[in-house]
């Protein structure tokens, strides 16, 4: 009776049962997965609140790429980072997950694919197979440092492939893309009419600078690309609903592929008329955000080099975004030492199946975490670890 594009089994996992039965028992769990920005302690700037109350809102106006002065307030975001992007290349979405499909939609047709990394955003599979598009995984290497292993994506371009989709950073590996890696990619999607699409919602959150890092593919004009942003992560600012795309490439496919997404935008015009109206004054107050969470992720990233020095799992180096990623000894699965974590410690951390790691053993925890849950949590994880 149900679409073949969902998945078969909505059974909770181990873990979420887990979860339920320490909650049930009155444990007070530690949370090391908190990604939501809301719920992190975070101070928010009353004039969040202040920009939703213009008169406009009472208007509805809709333009499929959404208003004019919502797209120079995005262009005015990359503006500020030192990038040049017109307004006229700029397509609103209602959330990053939304850009994904109005992509998956203008690029691949029905048993098209789409290459994605591994490991990886949990949701690539789901999201393809909403649009009855393949999700194959390409492999990020380790060597002391994350790259992409161009070799294998290489052998991976079939006469079905549409599109490379990049997370730069990644989630969760921290790693930004290189400019050897961008040009190599360039030239690879210009010889087999693919687009690039680059997930870009950590770009901001790097810890030091790195010359030969890559922080936008919007201004890429060697293959049509697609930067993908918006306020739930550059502002902290989930509930607003506003996220972004920016078309690049050459002249005649970006303005294709953007009327194209204008015609998919015009079906569902989903962006809410309230936030389009607050976008510059979010963005600009989202500022004040952002620092706090910058300042939040360094000092628990500091923190966990300290406390896991002399134990038994690796950090691995992280060069942005809101994770970190321990390499733990494979004496049990990444599953079992979740749950032993939470079953002994009340400690709660993501096993890196989750992200599709090619190999065990490897936990993810969030940097976004309050301190104080923080240097508990991890105090307990070094122990069990020792």
């Amino acid at each position: 009776m149900f679409s073949s594009r969902l998945p078969r089994d909505l059974r909770p996992n181990r873990l979420t049962q887990a979860i339920e039965k320490r909650r049930s028992e009155g444990a007070r769990i530690l949370d090391l997965t908190e990604s939501n920005p809301t719920h992190a302690g975070l101070s928010y700037p009353e004039e969040i609140a202040a920009a939703l109350s213009d008169t406009a809102v009472l208007d509805y106006s809709p333009l499929p790429a959404g208003s004019w002065a919502a797209r120079e307030a995005v262009a005015g975001y990359y503006a500020a980072r030192g990038g040049s992007v017109a307004a006229s290349r700029i397509l609103l979405t209602a959330s990053t997950s939304e850009a994904y499909a109005y992509l998956f939609k203008v690029l691949a047709s029905p048993g098209d694919q789409v290459l994605v990394p591994r490991p990886s955003y949990p949701l690539f599979e789901f999201l393809a197979n909403l649009e009855s598009v393949e999700a194959v995984q390409y492999p990020l290497a380790y060597h002391g440092g994350w790259s992409i292993d161009l070799d294998a994506l290489r052998t991976l371009v079939t006469d079905r492939t549409r599109a490379v989709v990049l997370v730069n950073p990644n989630n969760p590996t921290g790693s930004y893309l290189k400019r050897p890696e961008l040009d190599a990619l360039v030239q690879l999607a210009a010889e087999h009419d693919l687009a690039l699409i680059s997930d870009e919602v950590f770009s901001d959150y790097a810890f030091g600078r790195d010359a030969d890092r890559v922080t936008t593919l919007a201004e890429v004009t060697g293959c049509l690309a697609f930067s993908m942003s918006g306020l739930s992560k550059v502002a902290g600012l989930p509930q607003m609903k506003l996220g972004w795309i920016v078309c690049s490439g050459p002249e005649r496919l970006h303005r294709e592929a953007m009327d194209k997404l204008e015609w998919i935008a015009d079906t569902f015009l989903s962006v809410g008329t309230p936030v389009q109206c607050a976008a510059a004054r979010l963005l600009k107050a989202g500022d004040e955000v952002q620092r706090q969470i910058r300042g939040r992720t360094a000092q628990n990233l500091a923190f966990a080099r300290q406390a896991l020095e002399d134990c038994t799992a690796s950090m691995l180096p992280v060069e942005g975004g809101w994770y970190l990623t321990l390499q733990v000894p494979r004496v049990r699965s990444e599953e079992d030492w979740a749950l032993e974590l939470l079953e002994r410690k009340d400690v709660l951390v993501q096993p890196g199946f989750f992200y599709d790691f090619e190999a065990e053993a490897f936990l993810v925890v969030s940097l976004l975490t309050l301190p104080e849950i923080f240097r508990e949590a991890v105090s307990r994880l070094a122990d069990f670890l020792l």
